[in-house]
């Protein structure tokens, strides 16, 4: 190798003849010639020999030919074969695609604003809820198709109306609507029924709203949305180890404070960050509705004497002043809000932990201050008349006034 490329140098950059090439380097003149002829570097090739299963490749051909798909084992008794296993596997490996009819993999492209995939992801980190409770949330996981960009909220729960909650509060985040969302099987989303998917009333209602599809994979198929899934062991990885939290808005205040610098890392896949792309995307997608979904909590009711309401399994107290009459009460992941007649009578933060009863002191003081009117108000007489028959009417009726002529 080394011979081949001076006598090359020699001879091109210094024109030296072939004959002083020999005399410099000590070599004949037809290895000169020979190097000065070849364009490649001289390697050693061993002239090629038949293998032993050549005598039984046609029978593999036909075989393979019939049944593409026909274990190497089967072939081997087939044809007889008792030699060694490896060369006869190895040439069966090498003719089974030449029958195969192909079946290329085809690659997923997303248009900018063609999509959004949506998971909820569990992280296994104990968050304070208050009242001495420490729980683990979802969180919702949003990834762009096109940036790839991630935005990820915990929400106080999986049931619809903190989902739908939780969904609002990243397209807001986002200004723009993405065409379609991925979902799976989630029980607020929709499900699978006689092999076709069915969405819940309340995702129909949000998805109508912002005039998008919603796409649900089918069962037991998380490959279909693997940019989310893969957001989730990200989010796994690189966020939870070595923090601490005090309670679910602390969760989210990092959480959000990290999914910037996520934003902004190099993605392997596209070759640049999401940043990058994330212009792009959002100008593909659809404007905000300029009447925003109806989500959340929203529920109506007689308010019994005890003056409180129950949400997700607390109760929240009520001014006691509108006692017996109907109020509505509206919520979302932050605050719990009671109208009366449109005007607001409780409004209390949202309470994540489970079985509490939470009272406002000005509800409290204005019970007591009712029970006490009541009590010393006296009751008021009722001055009933009541109509007295005359004792001759009851005679008449029993036949004894004529018993007495």
């Amino acid at each position: 190798m080394e011979d081949w490329a001076e006598i090359r140098r020699l001879h091109r950059a210094e024109g030296m003849a072939i004959k002083a090439i020999c005399r410099r380097l000590g070599v004949s003149r037809n290895t000169v010639r020979k190097a000065l002829a070849s364009h490649e570097p001289p390697r050693y090739q061993r002239a090629a020999k038949g293998s032993i299963v050549d005598a039984v490749e046609p029978q593999i051909r036909a075989l393979l030919a019939e049944f593409p798909d026909m274990p190497s084992t089967v072939i081997m008794e087939r044809v007889g074969w008792t030699r060694g296993k490896t060369v006869f596997c190895d040439r069966v490996q090498q003719l089974r695609p030449l029958f195969r009819r192909p079946d290329p993999a085809q690659r997923t492209d997303y248009l900018p604003g063609e999509l959004a995939q949506c998971d909820l992801w569990f992280p296994p980190a104990d968050v304070p809820l208050g009242f001495g409770q420490v729980g683990r949330p979802p969180v919702l996981v949003m990834v762009s198709g096109y940036s790839r960009w991630l935005s990820a909220v915990m929400i106080p729960s999986r049931q619809s109306a903190d989902l739908l909650v939780g969904h609002w509060t990243l397209i807001s985040s986002w200004g723009q609507v993405p065409k379609a969302l991925v979902w799976d099987n989630e029980s607020a989303v929709g499900q699978w029924r006689a092999g076709r998917p069915q969405l819940t009333e309340a995702m129909n209602a949000f998805r109508g709203t912002l005039g998008i599809k919603v796409i649900q994979c089918r069962p037991a198929d998380p490959e279909a949305k693997g940019l989310v899934e893969r957001a989730n062991g990200y989010l796994e990885t690189s966020f939870l180890p070595g923090r601490r939290f005090g309670s679910p808005a602390d969760f989210n205040a990092q959480l959000t404070e990290w999914l910037v610098r996520a934003n902004h890392r190099r993605h392997r896949t596209l070759g640049c960050r999401p940043v990058d792309r994330w212009d792009a995307d959002r100008q593909a997608m659809l404007p905000l509705p300029p009447v925003p979904p109806v989500v959340g909590w929203r529920q109506t009711t007689r308010l019994p004497r005890d003056h409180y309401v129950r949400l997700d399994s607390n109760d929240y107290s009520v001014h006691p002043s509108v006692v017996g009459r109907r109020v509505e009460v509206t919520a979302d992941c932050d605050q719990v809000t009671v109208l009366c007649d449109g005007r607001p009578v409780a409004r209390h933060d949202r309470c994540w932990a489970k079985h509490q009863s939470i009272t406002d002191p000005a509800h409290r003081q204005a019970a007591a201050d009712l029970r006490i009117a009541a009590q010393r108000t006296p009751a008021t007489a009722v001055d009933a008349q009541v109509e007295r028959r005359p004792l001759s009417d009851y005679d008449r009726l029993f036949g004894l006034d004529e018993v007495a002529a």
